[in-house]
């Protein structure tokens, strides 16, 4: 339980414990420092169980107990979970949870059952532990780099996942102190960046009882003190690797022997882009990454493309996939080559129920510190959470995405982004918030 826990029942923030706003700042500091990309978050994940266990909860899943396995997408392979996993153990992570999430099996579910459970709606709270691979800024106006925060990984939080971590924790600790009667469950989930981990954790069993479920991200451009209420506008989203295979010769001497592999990843990537647009809504394609070859004068054997495709509906992201999938059949035939086509991770597009957003849209001004309050916005990217916000309300449920604003000085990705640490208890009192009115007035699908 916490060491300063405020009075039962109370609603207030605590001025000590966890949810204090100097211990909100310590932890996203910590979280900071130790960034770990997609199911590398060894020491991520032993770090907030180290915050679960403090609180208290009544079940904790670590690893493979939080996920469906089988569904996983984008897994390094196992020397790379070997480097991330000593550098966890290095860091003073737990070494008996890192043995648990063995094979890269990162992430946790955390449940708390509170009050009349029983006859109480089941809540659930995803939030995204996944750092970026690349490099932070060193540079004095940095504010992790002045104050001794930036992080000591070759990783880096670019994108505010430690922030959302650091919610998580905040609203545990907030509702376990509060008149909440229900379950909760805290979904720390790994590998969003590589659109990888919403899917296995979506099917993991642990959604099936839920009712409600939330997500939410800092900053999406919206300042320090501002809220949306409901983000929609996720773009379905599809990332493919095609590993195209020749046979090779000698480029000047009998070059009609050879089957040029980066002839057809060439014809590939410029029909990739000339894939018709749709009426229907908006379509985007990218050839992100390529390579191949190993010299002039010799006719490249292997070549590969790593790219995605989006739509604004999940079949608008059907369609690209299905043009994708021909055009890079059709390059490689071409060019008497062979191509070998795997997904590297998917999402749907969903949108936030308007029952949640009309509660939020009612309260969140009177959270202190929120001084604008936005209905809707569209984010214009894709987002792994839509897979769980999809399996909720499928089933009956109901589910929303919030965005918490935060003053960033770089933007997302970007070497120079950070958080604005003033975004933290605005951000635990509004989930909290939701979480209990949510409870109160149990709003129903329509």
């Amino acid at each position: 339980m916490s060491e300063h826990p405020p009075e039962e029942g109370s609603t207030d923030p605590p001025t000590d414990g966890p949810t204090a706003p100097d211990r909100l700042v310590a932890l996203r500091r910590d979280l900071h420092r130790h960034p770990e990309p997609a199911w590398r978050e060894f020491y991520t994940t032993a770090r907030i169980i180290e915050e679960l266990e403090r609180i208290g909860v009544d079940e904790l899943h670590v690893g493979p107990d939080a996920l469906a396995v089988d569904e996983r997408l984008n897994v390094p392979d196992d020397a790379e979970l070997a480097e991330w996993r000593e550098r966890a153990l290095e860091a003073g992570a737990d070494p008996e949870l890192v043995d648990r999430m063995a094979g890269g099996n990162t992430g946790a579910v955390a449940v708390r059952r509170q009050g009349d459970h029983e006859t109480g709606p089941t809540m659930a709270l995803r939030v995204d532990i996944d750092g970026l691979p690349r490099a932070e800024s060193t540079a004095d106006a940095h504010l992790p780099a002045r104050e001794g925060f930036r992080s000591e990984t070759g990783a880096m939080h670019a994108c505010g996942h430690d922030a959302h971590a650091t919610f998580g924790i905040g609203v545990l600790d907030r509702v376990r102190a509060s008149d909440f009667e229900g379950t909760l469950k805290l979904l720390f989930q790994p590998a969003e960046e590589v659109i990888g981990g919403g899917k296995p954790l979506a099917r993991s069993g642990h959604l099936d009882d839920v009712d409600y479920l939330l997500a939410v991200h800092v900053g999406l451009d919206h300042p320090t003190g501002e809220v949306v209420a409901g983000i929609d506008g996720f773009l379905a989203v599809t990332q493919l690797r095609a590993a195209f295979s020749g046979e090779g010769g000698h480029a000047g001497a009998r070059p009609e022997e050879g089957r040029n592999a980066i002839q057809a990843l060439a014809t590939a990537v410029q029909n990739l882009y000339a894939i018709p647009r749709h009426s229907e809504g908006v379509t985007r394609v990218n050839a992100g990454q390529v390579g191949g070859g190993t010299a002039t004068n010799i006719i490249p054997e292997a070549a590969h493309l790593e790219g995605e495709v989006r739509g604004e509906t999940t079949d608008l992201r059907e369609y690209m996939d299905d043009r994708a999938r021909q055009v890079i059949a059709s390059a490689a035939e071409m060019h008497s080559c062979e191509a070998d086509l795997s997904i590297k991770g998917q999402a749907p597009s969903a949108a936030s129920d308007e029952a949640i957003v009309d509660l939020v849209h009612g309260f969140a001004d009177g959270v202190e510190g929120v001084d604008s309050v936005l209905r809707r916005d569209d984010l214009g990217g894709s987002e792994d959470a839509t897979e769980l916000m999809r399996y909720v309300q499928e089933r009956g449920g109901l589910a929303a995405y919030l965005c918490v604003g935060t003053d960033h000085p770089g933007g997302h990705h970007t070497a120079t982004f950070d958080v604005d640490e003033r975004s933290l208890p605005i951000g635990v009192e509004l989930l909290t918030g939701t979480v209990l009115a949510l409870a109160r007035e149990r709003p129903a699908a329509d």
